[in-house]
């Protein structure tokens, strides 16, 4: 059996009010697999995703990471091996592109010759030019460079987990294809075991093997990506009508 690089066993989430968020999740990521989750907003997909690094622990049920739940993890031991990408990427507005890709290397005690060689190499898998970039500051860049810094930050500390959440939700459509692209790439390169979160069906299609809809914070359908336009599931029909609307003539 393929060995499960991230694990939902019979997860859910409640608010302290009693708003139930998650319900039951079970869900097996293999390693080396990239899974896209889809969802209506306030669906539980953010949640799920931040429960893998332990930003959010469940209710009931676990998270296991390699095989070993979050809880049982030191957060920061845990956290180390995870990158995480977020929309508006987090850069530090005050630091540099080197500075920001170099982050959790510092913070892990790196030596200064040792990030400096790692962050060239993570920003020119990226597609940047770490000797014309390096000394800028995230203002300085466009949003698709920016997002890139992200990504370049996020595989630094060569996580065996990458968590991505609505990553070029931000940007326009001609660049988020750019990036999308330079994403395939890498993790077809990588083999990282991938939680990509978006609303945007095609991009889940292009990057993902496998797709999961999430509707009022229960799995509603588990799909290889390639049988998720002819699936006959009510909620993925719902979804592939709304995305591919006729325009009319």
């Amino acid at each position: 059996m393929p060995t499960a690089g991230v694990e939902f066993a019979k997860v859910s989430y409640t608010l302290p009010g009693g708003h139930v968020l998650l319900r039951d999740v079970s869900l097996r990521l293999e390693a080396g697999t990239t899974t896209a989750v889809l969802g209506r907003s306030g669906s539980g997909k953010t949640t799920l995703l931040r429960m893998v690094n332990g930003l959010v622990m469940p209710t009931s049920g676990e998270v296991l990471v390699q095989g070993r739940a979050t809880g049982a993890y030191d957060a920061v031991t845990l956290r180390r091996g995870i990158g995480y990408v977020i929309q508006e990427t987090g850069l530090l507005p005050h630091r540099t592109v080197e500075q920001n890709a170099g982050l959790a290397l510092e913070l892990a005690g790196r030596s200064r010759r040792e990030i400096a060689a790692r962050a060239a190499e993570v920003l020119g898998l990226t597609g940047l030019d770490f000797a014309e970039l390096r000394g800028r500051y995230p203002w300085q860049l466009s949003g698709g460079q920016r997002q890139r810094v992200g990504v370049a930050r996020a595989l630094a500390l060569d996580p065996a987990v990458l968590l991505m959440d609505e990553p070029f939700g931000a940007l326009d459509p001609l660049t988020r294809a750019e990036m999308q692209t330079m994403l395939r790439g890498l993790l077809e390169q990588m083999g990282k075991t991938v939680l990509l979160v978006t609303h945007d069906l095609d991009e889940a299609l292009y990057l993902a093997d496998r797709v999961v809809f999430l509707e009022a914070g229960a799995v509603v359908a588990d799909l290889p990506a390639g049988e998720v336009l002819r699936s006959d599931n009510p909620h993925v029909k719902d979804y592939v009508n709304a995305v591919h609307r006729a325009v009319p003539v």
